[in-house]
Formats: structure tokens, C-alpha cells, sequence
């Protein structure tokens, strides 16, 4: 694998990440349940959700005291990846970090001494979101240059270049976080077959999912199912893209704002 993939790789296992955490932090909130109406469309119709997915100030589970979870394995699944990641971010500031820990890019890491829980978390206090952007600059080499000062002098880098062992830990590392997210809200490469059957020729539906797009649903009916949606293109199955669902979700009867 060459260095230029693996960052690739890495950053977008980052961002997987940061874009799904929303979704789980919802999911710890939510009764365990079939992925079946989609998470991210059942999502969609909740209401008063605005604030809930602002996200990025809302402390690390490690730190916040909540109500008895409804999701036991989102909320595991949570917890796995907030250590993962923070203690990625421990990993590459001892061996990369020269700057001063004023300087607001430094990663500090928990102080076991300090008699409060937050100061004693160190950067986990700024939540996930900050510790996946900070470790996405660590594996792109970003403020690794020496910088002019305001006076003129130069000064050394805060952060010198990954060496090449940490990147391959640090997207070995994005990777198992990332497969652990999207397993827990059923966004991995998975077909589901579903319980109900086509309402329009009766075949059978499957629900396909993958990460790097949304779901998707087909018929079995192929040309015979008379649904108002196209064949794929070996002409075998009706299939619902993802502005089709809405509507075969109505035809299935279900209420997307009680699934949600």
C-alpha cells in the first residue's frame, strides 16, 4: 500500500466517523431494532432533532452522566470508539507533539493527578469530533514546517512528520473504529431481507446497505412487479433508490415518525 493511500484511507475513516456520530449517539437513545426503516430516513422525520445533532460541544460519553441507556450495544459500541480514538491521539502527540501546551493544536493527554474529571481527561474534554480532526492533521503532516513569528524569528515546528509505523497504526486503528460504527447503526456492506412483502407483486424485498452510499431496496418481482420504480440494470429486480423510499415505506403502511 502506498503512503498516499493509506492517509487517504485514514482520513476517510475520520470522517465516517464524525459523520455517523450523531446517528449513534441517537441510536443509545433508541430501543435495539431491525434496521428497517432506514436509521438515516426514520431520522429525517424527528422533530425538535436540530440541537440533538449539533454534536461537536456535547461532552465524550466518558465524561457525561446519562439516563439508563435503551441501546446497551450503541452505547458499548460508543465507548469503544471514543478509547480507540482518544488513545490514537495519545499515541502520535508523544511521539510527534513539540509544541508548547498553550498553543490551542497541542493534544494533551489525561492528567491522572487532577483531582477534576474534566481537566483530568486532557483533549478528551473537547469531545470526538476534535480528537478525529486532530489526528486527520497528524496522518496529512499538517504544521510540520518551521513558522515565522510575528518579530521575524523562526521557530521550530509544533508537529514533526508521522513516521511511517504510526500511520499504518493510526488507519489500522480509524479503520476498526469506523467498521464499529457503522455495524452499530447497520450501515456495513449487509443485504436484509425484509418482513414484508413487495405491496404491489408480493416478491420478495431486500434491504441493501453499504458505507459509502445510502440504502437501498429491491424486489424480486423483476419485470412482473408493477411497482413505479426502474429494473436494475441487468433488468432483474425493481429497485428503491434512496428518494424512492419514502414511498415504498407508505405502501408498507409504515409511520416513519413512530419508527423514528
Amino acid at each position: 500500500m502506498s503512503y498516499a493511500q493509506a492517509v487517504q484511507e485514514t482520513s476517510r475513516a475520520l470522517r465516517t466517523i464524525r459523520g455517523r456520530w450523531a446517528d449513534l449517539l441517537l441510536a443509545i437513545e433508541e430501543p435495539p431494532a431491525d434496521h428497517w426503516p432506514p436509521r438515516q430516513l426514520a431520522h429525517t422525520m424527528r422533530e425538535g432533532d436540530d440541537e440533538q445533532l449539533v454534536v461537536e460541544d456535547r461532552a465524550p460519553l466518558v465524561l457525561r452522566e446519562h439516563p439508563a441507556p435503551l441501546n446497551l450495544g450503541a452505547l458499548d459500541t460508543a465507548l469503544a470508539v471514543e478509547r480507540l480514538v482518544f488513545d490514537l491521539a495519545d499515541t502520535l502527540a508523544a511521539a510527534v507533539q513539540r509544541t508548547e501546551e498553550g498553543d490551542p493544536r497541542a493534544w494533551r493527554a489525561p492528567d491522572p493527578a487532577a483531582p477534576d474529571s474534566r481537566r483530568a481527561a486532557g483533549s478528551r474534554a473537547h469531545g470526538l469530533h476534535w480528537a478525529c480532526v486532530w489526528v486527520e492533521g497528524r496522518v496529512r503532516d499538517e504544521d510540520t514546517t518551521p513558522e515565522r513569528e510575528l518579530d521575524g524569528t523562526v521557530s521550530a515546528p509544533p508537529f514533526e512528520v508521522l513516521p511511517l509505523h504510526l500511520l499504518h497504526e493510526a488507519r489500522r486503528t480509524a479503520r476498526i473504529a469506523e467498521a464499529r460504527v457503522l455495524r452499530a447503526l447497520g450501515l456495513d456492506q449487509r443485504e436484509t431481507p425484509l418482513p414484508e412483502p413487495c405491496p404491489w407483486c408480493e416478491g420478495e424485498l431486500t434491504l441493501h446497505s453499504a458505507p459509502d452510499g445510502p440504502p437501498a431496496v429491491t424486489c424480486s418481482g423483476g419485470r412482473a412487479c408493477s411497482a413505479p420504480v426502474p429494473l436494475d440494470s441487468r433488468e432483474r429486480v425493481r429497485v428503491w433508490e434512496w428518494d424512492d423510499l419514502p414511498e415504498l415505506i407508505a405502501a408498507l403502511g409504515v409511520d416513519l415518525a413512530a419508527a423514528a
